[in-house]
């Protein structure tokens, strides 16, 4: 069984996720820790659960989702991964940091790309890749189909989107990655998004505004 646990870190409220099962090997999922404390405090709790990280998995490279993979790389020593779409925003995070005013980023490159239909396998779980596009060229979420679970990033919230006017955005593929991909899931699956509070496909295939025009 799958354990989930979400960490907020850094002024942009970014969710980062930790999944691991009954082997203690887990996968980390867009690191957005930035602070020192932030750092150590998902480090810590790799340690306090005795955790072995074997993935750092990237839903998307916008600036807060990456803020911490230089780290965890460092740290746990594993590769990251990510769609190759996403190479342009990954190499623009620098400059965009410095446009927000934010410090501390430490940049961080790729060591490998994953796509739809790749299976990330850990202990005795598996994540398959649902290729998601709009919020970001790449965008990637990871499903499990026997806990009914999804880690979306930015593509559904609870009674949102994701934000598309950010360079390479795209409303209509969004909406195309929504409808087409996620809303194809049965209504009881949960969704672990890139910032607020878990929803369910059923909440928002009835209620979110913008699958409801």
């Amino acid at each position: 069984m799958i354990h989930i646990h979400y960490f907020t870190f850094s002024p942009f409220a970014e969710n980062t996720y930790v999944l691991w099962d009954e082997t203690k090997d887990a996968v980390i999922i867009d690191p957005g820790c930035l602070a020192q404390y932030e750092k150590e405090e998902l480090a810590d709790f790799i340690a306090d659960n005795q955790l072995t990280v074997k993935h750092l998995l990237q839903t998307h490279t916008h600036l807060d989702h990456v803020f911490g993979s230089a780290f965890v790389k460092r740290k746990f020593g594993v590769k990251m991964l990510m769609h190759k779409n996403e190479l342009p925003i990954l190499s623009n995070v620098e400059s965009r940091c410095q446009m927000w005013g934010v410090k501390g980023y430490e940049p961080v490159e790729a060591d490998g790309f994953i796509d739809e239909g790749d299976i990330i396998r850990f202990g005795n779980s598996e994540l398959e890749i649902l290729f998601v596009p709009g919020h970001a060229p790449g965008h990637i979420a990871f499903v499990n189909h026997a806990q009914k679970f999804v880690i979306g990033g930015d593509v559904l919230f609870r009674g949102s989107i994701g934000r598309y006017d950010f360079p390479l955005c795209s409303y209509t593929d969004l909406m195309n990655s929504i409808k087409t991909k996620l809303m194809t899931l049965a209504d009881d699956y949960k969704v672990y998004p890139g910032h607020n509070d878990p929803t369910t496909i059923g909440v928002e295939r009835r209620t979110n505004p913008f699958l409801n025009q």
